[in-house]
Order: C-alpha cells, then sequence, then structure tokens
C-alpha cells in the first residue's frame, strides 16, 4: 500500500474565544500549534506547502511529509503561525479569498462566527517573503454547489487571476470553500490552471489520489498531541473520509 501523506487543515492560529462562541474548535492556540509543529519535526516529518508536496502526491518522491494548510487567510496565521513554522524549518500553504484581502471573514456572520482580521496584501508579500505559499480560496468564499457554471468559473479562475495579477506571483493551488464542490469544480480548477484542489473531506492523501480532490487532517482546538499522533500514523482519519 502507498504510504499516506497527511494535508493538515487549519483556519485560525490565535487566542480561542469564549466557550459557546459557534466554531471555536476550528480556532488553535498558538501555543498548542507550536506544539504540534515541534512533535512533526521530532517524529522526523517535514511540513510542506503544497509546491513542496507535488513530487510525493504524483509518487516521484517517497519520504517522511506532511502538507500544512490554513484556510481563508487570517492575519493571527502570519502573526502565530510563521514563527513556529520558522523554528521547524517548515512551509505551509495559506488559501486565500480574493475579494476579501483587508476585510474579514464575513461569510462567518451567519453563523454568529466572531469577525476577524484577513491579511492585507502587504501581509500576503511578508507570507511569501517568509518562504511560505499563498493558494486560491475563491473570489467570495461562496458555496459552488450554489452557483451556475458560469459564477462558479468566475469564482474559481478568477482568483487565481486577482492574486497573480496583485502579487506578481503563480498561483498553482486551490481550496474548495466550506469544502463543497462536485466533479465539474474539479473539472473547472483544472482548466484554471491549478495543479491541485483540497477538499474538508476526512483522510490522508496518497500518491495516485485524484489531485482536484484531496482530503485532508483536520487539526481543531480539541487536537491533542496523542490525537495528532493517532491521525498521522494510523487510519484514524481514512476511517473517515
Amino acid at each position: 500500500m502507498k504510504a499516506p501523506i497527511p494535508i493538515l487543515m487549519y483556519h485560525q492560529i490565535d487566542a480561542p474565544p469564549p466557550s459557546g462562541t459557534p466554531l471555536r474548535g476550528m480556532v488553535v492556540s498558538p501555543r498548542a500549534f507550536a506544539r504540534q509543529m515541534k512533535l512533526l519535526k521530532l517524529l522526523g516529518y517535514r511540513g510542506l506547502a503544497l509546491r513542496e508536496l507535488m513530487p510525493y502526491l504524483s509518487g516521484a518522491q517517497r519520504g517522511n511529509v506532511v502538507g500544512i494548510t490554513f484556510d481563508d487567510g487570517y492575519r493571527n496565521n502570519l502573526d502565530n503561525a510563521l514563527p513556529a513554522l520558522h523554528a521547524n524549518g517548515f512551509s505551509a500553504t495559506c488559501y486565500v479569498v480574493s475579494h476579501a484581502l483587508g476585510g474579514t471573514n464575513a461569510w462567518d456572520a451567519q453563523f454568529g462566527v466572531p469577525a476577524k482580521p484577513l491579511m492585507r496584501e502587504e501581509d500576503l508579500r511578508a507570507w511569501l517573503d517568509a518562504g511560505m505559499e499563498v493558494g486560491a480560496h475563491s473570489r467570495d468564499h461562496v458555496d459552488l454547489l450554489r452557483c451556475s457554471p458560469e459564477q462558479a468559473h468566475e469564482q474559481i479562475a478568477g482568483c487565481r487571476d486577482d492574486l497573480e495579477n496583485a502579487l506578481g506571483i503563480e498561483v498553482r493551488h486551490f481550496c474548495y470553500p466550506y469544502g463543497r464542490h462536485n466533479a465539474e469544480h474539479q473539472k473547472l480548477a483544472e482548466a484554471a490552471g491549478y495543479h491541485t484542489a483540497t477538499t474538508v473531506q476526512r483522510g490522508r492523501a496518497r500518491a495516485g489520489d485524484n489531485l482536484f480532490a484531496l482530503p485532508r487532517v483536520l487539526i481543531a482546538q480539541s487536537t491533542h498531541l496523542g490525537h495528532l499522533l493517532l491521525k498521522l500514523k494510523t487510519a484514524y482519519e481514512d476511517k473517515r473520509r
């Protein structure tokens, strides 16, 4: 059997909000994140952005690697995650909503989630200058399953255009907002020029998987170090696919 390639999925790295706050579990404390990165290093993993994970996903290379991804583009990823990534020699991909640069996670307001600042263009440049990667997360963080084909194309391909024009880089990796997508959206992502697209489907990726429907390993506030070890080393996540 091909070796598993866990792709970790984070959102915010910040002080968790009060108990009872909606989606509180998606906020991992900076201390917990730093401990998780240190554990990965101690276990012999290389933490990689998607651009560096590609040879492993294609089967061209083998090794003890893990992908590290952040959804939405929170400024606290730059402030609180980057130091721990640097300390361990890791890289990561941050998926950005192109029409929300410098704004907030307004799409979460309907769920009662507090507004938090998203990275500005200058923050993304600092993220890139630090050796990290920027990926695309649609223009407006919409549910693609509720979009017409034309709207979905604009959200998927348009986000890549926006980010490439703003930052002067090639944007190669996409993440479906809310993880919601179908086979047509996979085709749109490939046609737009992306090399991969990640989902919120639970599980560890393997070489030869569909690059436009990659599963990920959810890391939440409740993920203690023993739990993380289970997610990395056993079929714990794979059973949730």
